[in-house]
């Protein structure tokens, strides 16, 4: 089948399908004479895997690594734990910081007038750098 073919039996895009080749997480596709790309049903099992694991939030380096383990018929699960559970704590920091973000976010709506002045508490604490507090752990 053609990129565009196995694009939407996949669900990524052409696009996606050539970056993912140029990294590595893709065997280079078989060409015709006239140069286009073919894929095969394999090719597209595994462009679907892809895809899962990045709508999982993997990176692509992490998706290098789940799809080797997947391929590999005597891994051990425990690899994948593990590899699962970094991933794992990786969002859960993730959710925290946006959470954070969050109040902090909140906090300066609910000081803001929203009224016709040109005064606004919102962009003064983005001036301040309330944002940072987001990033920085209390000393």
């Amino acid at each position: 089948m053609n990129i565009g073919q196995a694009a939407k039996i996949s669900g990524i895009s052409a696009k996606m399908i050539r970056y993912y080749e140029s990294i590595g997480l893709l065997t280079s596709a078989r060409r015709t004479e006239a140069g286009y790309r073919i894929y095969s049903d394999a090719d597209v099992k595994i462009l679907s895997f892809l895809r899962h694991a990045r709508d999982l939030g993997f990176s692509s380096e992490q998706m290098k690594e789940l799809l080797g383990l997947w391929k590999n018929e005597e891994r051990h699960s425990a690899e994948v734990k593990q590899l699962a559970l970094k991933h794992i704590h990786t969002l859960n920091q993730k959710i925290a910081d946006l959470q954070a973000m969050v109040e902090i976010l909140q906090q300066s709506v609910d000081g803001c007038a929203g009224n016709e002045q040109a005064d606004c508490n919102i962009l003064n604490q983005i001036e301040k750098g309330i944002a940072e507090s987001c990033h920085t752990a209390p000393e």
